[in-house]
């Protein structure tokens, strides 16, 4: 290749002037260049469009997943939320029960029930004993329940005062065994069904 040693002087500034690659004998044309020009733009347009599709199909599949994981995530949350709203719900209806009962005033009706219910889990048997609070037993003895006078025969039948024995509540004891009737008994196994 001949290197070129002479400086080119021109009398003015070039303007407008571009570098162009034609073939080797073929003289620059403007409507060469526009070609030129036009197929270099067109094949950056695919290109880059090319490009962009790829990469909004890959965003596409990406959010794709991203949607699906979290669909995911609450279909496995949901029954533990309701399972966790169940629960709630029993504790605090039991709670509520619980404080209601507690403060209701203990009556007459309110032990003969509990007591009548009590015996009614025993089977018949020569020797009961019946204990309930002694608040309990007094107000049963001061409104002449219609349960004292069943225990005619105090060596089958009998009534005693216990201080294990909550309020409204009884224990009934025979030879078999013992039937706990006490609220806080009754609202365990209450508690023991519903959870």
């Amino acid at each position: 290749m001949n290197s070129w040693s002479e400086n080119i002087t021109l009398p003015a500034p070039l303007r407008d002037a571009f570098a162009t690659a034609l073939a080797p004998g073929m003289p620059p044309t403007d409507a060469a260049l526009r070609q030129s020009w036009q197929a270099g733009y067109e094949r950056g347009r695919i290109e880059g469009e090319k490009a962009l599709s790829e990469q909004l199909v890959k965003q596409r599949g990406e959010l794709h997943e991203l949607l699906h994981g979290a669909l995911h995530s609450l279909q496995q949350a949901v029954p533990q939320v309701v399972h966790d709203t169940e629960d709630t719900m029993v504790s605090l209806a039991l709670e509520v029960a619980r404080k209601l009962v507690s403060e209701m005033p203990v009556s007459v009706a309110m032990v003969e029930a509990a007591v009548r219910d009590a015996l009614g889990h025993v089977e018949s048997s020569t020797q009961v004993t019946v204990r309930l609070h002694p608040a309990d037993l007094e107000l049963l003895q001061k409104n002449a329940s219609p349960l004292l006078k069943s225990a005619d025969d105090p060596n089958d039948f009998r009534f005693l005062s216990s201080v294990e024995v909550t309020r409204g509540g009884c224990l009934v004891e025979t030879r078999f065994g013992t039937v706990d009737a006490r609220r806080e008994t009754k609202f365990d196994l209450l508690k023991k069904n519903l959870t």
